[in-house]
């Protein structure tokens, strides 16, 4: 293989890994982590550690398949894919009871003049605190594990692709460095964009910010169901 044919392909790469992060179920898991951002750098961190995790696996998958000739039956790949499914299940059941939980009703009554009436209100634990005391590599952890899953489930499109056109081990995981890197500068500027309506959201209308997280969760559910039925039916 030439130098320039080598070049050309690992721009392919990392063109095809900028665009396998807009891929639809990455975009609803990440999702659901960023609605519950609160600031654009750490959603941005949130793309970053998902597209690291989403590397890790697939250059695990390439030193399996590429270096020690380990094959990934169709059946194990249906397998994978189903995992993302029950995980984007679980992402988008979270996003929804998370505005929920820790609510609490309180009725008070109050007299004037001999008479009385009720006030209703919603009480919310104060979250600033969590948020501030987070660390770095707790609140990447998520994000980073939900990148593997996702790596390991298009790992094996992606060998398959790589053992048709690259015959030299070592150039096919540069080719997974560079399509990884891709995926991360892909997923750091999406979530960025997309926590921008949930920071404003979550500064200024709180009751706006809840409904985008059930409606992010839904999402999520919805398209994990769809993807369950989806490998379900394939393996029929």
């Amino acid at each position: 293989m030439s130098n320039g044919t080598l070049v050309g392909l690992l721009g392919l790469g990392l063109i095809l890994g900028l665009r396998h992060a807009l891929d639809p179920d990455h975009i609803a898991a990440v999702s659901t982590i960023v609605s519950e951002s609160r600031s654009v750098r750490r959603s941005s961190l949130i793309g970053t550690f998902w597209g690291l995790g989403h590397t890790m696996s697939l250059l695990i998958a390439g030193v399996l398949v590429v270096a020690l000739k380990v094959r990934i039956s169709d059946r194990l790949a249906l397998w994978m894919e189903f995992a993302v499914a029950l995980m984007l299940i679980l992402l988008g059941l979270n996003a929804i009871l998370r505005p929920l939980r820790g609510t609490r009703i309180h009725i008070h009554r109050h007299a004037h003049g001999g008479s009385s009436h009720s006030h209703v209100h919603l009480h919310r634990p104060s979250e600033q605190r969590a948020h501030q005391h987070r660390h770095l590599i707790r609140s990447g952890a998520r994000p980073f594990l939900v990148g593997m899953v996702h790596g390991m489930a298009g790992s094996a499109a992606l060998m398959i692709l790589i053992l048709a056109t690259i015959p030299s081990a070592v150039a096919a995981l540069i080719y997974i460095a560079v399509f990884g890197l891709g995926s991360v500068g892909g997923m750091l500027i999406m979530s960025s964009l997309i926590s921008l309506p949930f920071v404003f959201a979550q500064k200024h209308f709180k009751v706006l910010s809840d409904a985008m997280q059930l409606i992010v969760g839904l999402l999520s559910v919805t398209f994990g169901l769809f993807m369950a039925w989806q490998t379900g039916f394939q393996q029929i």
